[in-house]
């Protein structure tokens, strides 16, 4: 078996760490501060490495948290709690787990301290598991919020109110995001959240609301913008809201599998950029830009603004100026119509055009990509691929993206069994 102790390489600017999984490593993810790694396997465990002041990784603990391959891990920000792991395994569960730094490390329970249990468990309702998730904090409001997406094509979307209850968590809306794969079709799902605090100024200017929520979701070979509108219920003691997700933009051109897809921080240009991962050895990135009112249909909010009578039928009058009344079956129909008019324009409403433009295609050596990520000014794009190469793309003064820099092992990893 493999020890747990970090191997330095020589002069390389590498560091290999013998990771002790039994099994192929399938995730991996750094905290915030950068101090902190923990790497999933299919194994079933998260293993979690603590940075010593000297440089060196050296290994905090080791635990069973799936009884299945694990997908996808990230640590959650220390706004929510310092020291606070999410995890999604083939099981069709999806965790948090909670470190108590009063046990010991090395003895498998610093981050299952409940009954060998996570703080909160969410099991898919279907037998369709769980792909992917993500997980985005307010630290103004300081509400949380989840998605989550299933082999289905199913993308949910939950809210935490109350920060300190970990297990407080409401369903917001659920949609579909592509035609459901068929049995024993290879599958492709990824879902992130827009990382920005808020929408760009522009789409504020054009109706987002500055509390909506926006996605970028891969669903198989088709890559598409969600983003949340407000609906307004009334209730028997005035009226309430609520979000639901709605289409505002695809992401067209992909000629394979979605792998990956990032959303970049930094809209205070005015606009999104957006990246995607696919399977055809290509690496494309969007502008995604809201058009100016003058340039698109009203919105449904816009329609008081027109004259009355394209907003409401008006029942025709006689030359007599006698009113004629409809019988009770053309009331009806009408009313049913009436109806059916307002049911279309309470779902439009809120929903703002978005448009996306791909400004950069870039040939990642024809070699399948797996993952993408920006840094966090969104002027620096990794990419890594079937090639275990690390190439950095860098965004151009005129928008375009090209190839900056590549990194890779220049010798061979020997393997220790």
């Amino acid at each position: 078996m493999m020890d747990d102790l970090p191997v330095e390489t020589e002069q390389e600017g590498f560091m290999l760490l013998q990771h002790g999984h039994r099994d192929m490593i399938e995730a991996t993810a750094f905290n915030s501060y950068g101090d902190r790694f923990a790497s999933s396997s299919v194994d079933g465990k998260i293993k979690v490495y603590n940075r010593h002041k000297d440089g060196s990784w050296n290994l905090n603990d080791t635990w069973g948290a799936h009884t299945a391959e694990i997908l996808q891990i990230q640590w959650l920000p220390p706004t929510i709690h310092p020291n606070l792991i999410a995890s999604i395994g083939t099981d069709g569960k999806f965790k948090l787990w909670v470190e108590d730094p009063t046990l010991v490390p090395g003895k498998g329970r610093r981050f299952n301290s409940h009954n060998n249990k996570p703080v909160w468990e969410l099991r898919s309702p279907s037998r369709a598991p769980f792909l992917s998730f993500s997980i985005k904090h307010n630290p103004e409001t300081r509400h949380t919020y989840l998605a989550l997406i299933k082999r289905n094509a199913e993308l949910t979307l939950y809210e935490n109110e109350e920060p300190e209850n970990l297990d407080s968590w409401a369903e917001v809306d659920t949609v579909v995001v592509c035609e459901k794969p068929a049995r024993g079709e290879e599958t492709s799902f990824k879902v992130a959240f827009d990382p920005n605090l808020e929408p760009c100024y522009n789409a504020i200017r054009q109706g987002v609301q500055r509390d909506s929520l926006a996605l970028i979701v891969a669903s198989m070979n088709r890559a598409s913008i969600w983003r949340t509108k407000e609906i307004s219920h009334s209730v028997s003691l005035g009226s309430s809201t609520s979000k639901e997700l709605y289409l505002a933009a695809e992401l067209k051109g992909h000629r394979g599998l979605m792998r990956d897809v990032a959303w970049a921080p930094g809209n205070i240009r005015g606009f999104d950029i957006v990246a995607t991962a696919c399977k055809d050895g290509f690496i494309r990135v969007f502008q995604i830009t809201t058009p100016a009112k003058g340039s698109q249909a009203p919105r449904s909010k816009d329609y008081s603004k027109l004259p009355e009578q394209t907003a409401t039928p008006v029942q025709g009058t006689p030359e007599n100026g006698a009113r004629s009344t409809p019988s009770g079956i053309g009331a009806g129909l009408a009313g049913a119509r009436s109806s059916t008019r307002q049911q279309e324009a309470e779902g439009k409403q809120g929903e703002i055009v978005h448009v996306a433009k791909e400004v950069s295609k870039l040939d990642a050596n024809r070699i399948p990509v797996w993952k993408v990520e920006f840094d966090d000014d969104g002027q620096l794009l990794g990419s890594t691929g079937d090639d275990g190469k690390l190439i950095l793309w860098r965004r151009e003064p005129s928008g375009v993206w090209s190839k900056s820099a590549e990194l890779a092992l220049n010798r061979s990893v020997p393997v220790t069994v």
